[in-house]
């Protein structure tokens, strides 16, 4: 599988002196679904700068589809990877819904017909299209999240890498989300999400990081990663609902299994009736 992005040896020092990233070393290959979990001021939106060239780093390198970032333009990579920041009020430039969305197509030189096809669709999509000729400043914080995405996704980037998604998202927003991303991954898409929303990283992402002070402390599976309470403690983050219930039900069985999600824990709690071990 081709590989999307390499991160070698990155530190990253901001003026002010503060050491943002220590050492990181990272792989993330072409069509993986990967999560990246921390505590405020883990370095986890400063890792992700680095992606599209925002930010250079001070030491080590980072590429980009084999493309050395330090080396090319913001603009260059923002043709293969987009970021959908925490805060979209600062990714805004146009006076009305349909222009925000449209501003990077134009941009890249898209013909007016796809133009108008993928911005309705895209608006729809995000349940959008009725507010395209308000201000993007008149939106809801949540409404500004869904414009920010779906003016990312419009010009379908190999790379999409989303800052906190789920903030200000109602549940039936965050599912609309959650299938997304399952579209997105299934068309080969690399997805990175950063979020301090356990339960959602827990059924749609196969790969979990966790940093903390400027460091990767754990890389893998999420099933492994979110029943070591040494590592949860460490990056100062809450066990997800399922971890939670198997943990203060000191069952045996279901520690031994690890189930994350409802359904898992209903086939695990199936097997103990049955006496047949199911497993997750």
């Amino acid at each position: 599988m081709e590989e999307a992005i390499e991160v070698r040896n990155l530190w990253y020092i901001y003026p002010n002196g503060v050491v943002a990233l220590k050492g990181i070393n990272l792989e993330i290959r072409l069509g993986e679904k990967v999560a990246i979990v921390g505590p405020n001021g883990a370095g986890k939106s400063t890792l992700i700068k680095h992606f599209n060239g925002l930010l250079k780093p001070t030491k080590g390198v980072v590429r980009v589809f084999g493309v050395d970032t330090r080396k090319t333009t913001v603009a260059t990579l923002a043709r293969r990877i987009g970021i959908v920041f925490q805060n979209p009020y600062h990714q805004f430039f146009s006076e009305k819904v349909w222009d925000e969305v449209a501003f990077a197509l134009k941009n890249f030189g898209f013909p007016e017909e796809t133009i108008r096809h993928r911005v309705t669709k895209v608006l729809r999509l995000f349940d959008l299209y009725d507010y395209a000729d308000r201000s993007p400043f008149t939106l809801s914080s949540g409404e500004m999240r869904r414009l920010a995405m779906a003016s990312i996704l419009a010009y379908d980037p190999d790379i999409i890498v989303f800052d906190e998604p789920t903030v200000g998202q109602d549940r039936f927003h965050k599912e609309k989300i959650r299938e997304y991303i399952k579209l997105l991954s299934s068309q080969g898409k690399t997805i990175i999400l950063v979020t301090h929303d356990i339960d959602f990283v827990v059924e749609e992402f196969n790969r979990l990081i966790v940093m903390s002070e400027g460091r990767i402390i754990a890389d893998g599976a999420p099933r492994e990663i979110l029943y070591n309470e040494e590592i949860l403690t460490k990056a100062s983050l809450i066990l997800p609902q399922i971890p939670r219930l198997v943990k203060y039900s000191e069952i045996p069985f279901l520690l031994k299994h690890k189930p994350l999600t409802e359904d898992e824990l209903l086939i695990a709690v199936l097997g103990i009736l049955r006496g047949d071990g199911g497993r997750c």
